[in-house]
């Protein structure tokens, strides 16, 4: 037996999740939610505290290791439980394109888990970050350059930036949904998620952590937060429900081959 489905297998499946998804109730998503907030933000509080007093000339090889601890948080999300925007732009989104559920339950899924994700990552900005001291002393330099270069991309950039973030994200969730066992799942966590972080794509559920957390320690305004996460969770929309949802179900599940009948009857018959 193979240890994971193939594309077309996979789809199908992601759409079952997707279902799954629209057809939770809101206690449950504002708890797997908040849950899936706090996740991302304590790998990325894992990525700051690696990094954060690495010496400036190990450049890129710093941002390597950091990327290499990051993904711990959407496994936790995977396979611990919890829901995420970003991943869910791509399953819910995929469940709605085959007509399995309604516009009103994608978009119901969508707004209660991104509201979940801000005020579970803003949990852990606050509480972890800011209270307990971990985001600020020796770290605050990192955590603020870090929000810094985020927040200061322009619109359009940071929209792009936002497509590829999520087109990596929703690949991850794609291969752990493909996989069948516990190791296999992990690792197709990993290496997307770890190379988004490692590019500098923007994900709109981190900096819902990282920029609150500069804002906590007296640097940036939520203003700037809210023109950041604006293009960014726009982007993030794209990568996720286009580049993977609709690209997959358009080739794998959409019936666009014509019938038999009516190719054999172009073919002409030679004598």
């Amino acid at each position: 037996m193979a240890a994971y489905f193939t594309p077309q297998e996979t789809v199908d499946e992601t759409i079952k999740k997707g279902v799954a998804k629209a057809s939770s109730s809101t206690s449950a998503l504002i708890i797997l939610g908040f849950l899936g907030g706090a996740f991302i933000s304590l790998g990325f509080l894992l990525y700051i505290r690696a990094v954060g007093t690495m010496p400036h000339e190990w450049g890129s090889f710093a941002t390597f290791i950091g990327a290499s601890l990051f993904p711990v948080g959407l496994v936790c999300i995977l396979l611990g439980g919890g829901e995420l925007i970003t991943g869910n732009m791509m399953v819910v989104a995929l469940a709605w394109f085959d007509r399995k559920i309604s516009m009103k339950q994608l978009l119901r899924n969508w707004t209660i888990v991104t509201i979940m994700n801000f005020v579970g990552a803003i949990a852990v900005a606050f509480f972890f970050g800011h209270f307990v001291g971990l985001t600020e002393g020796d770290f605050l330099a990192k955590t603020v350059a870090t929000a810094g270069a985020k927040i200061k991309e322009p619109f359009w950039v940071a929209f792009v930036s936002g497509i590829g973030c999520n087109w990596f994200v929703s690949i991850a969730v794609w291969l752990c949904y493909a996989a069948k066992d516990f190791t296999g799942k992990i690792i197709g966590i990993w290496f997307p998620v770890m190379a988004f972080v490692a590019i500098g794509f923007q994900h709109v559920v981190a900096n819902m952590f990282i920029i609150p957390a500069a804002i906590f320690a007296g640097s940036y305004s939520w203003g700037q937060f809210i023109n950041n996460i604006i293009p960014v969770y726009l982007g993030n929309v794209v990568g996720g429900a286009v580049f993977v949802s609709l690209f997959y179900y358009l080739a794998y599940k959409k019936k666009t081959a014509p019938k038999e009948k009516e190719f054999e009857a172009k073919i002409p018959i030679e004598e």
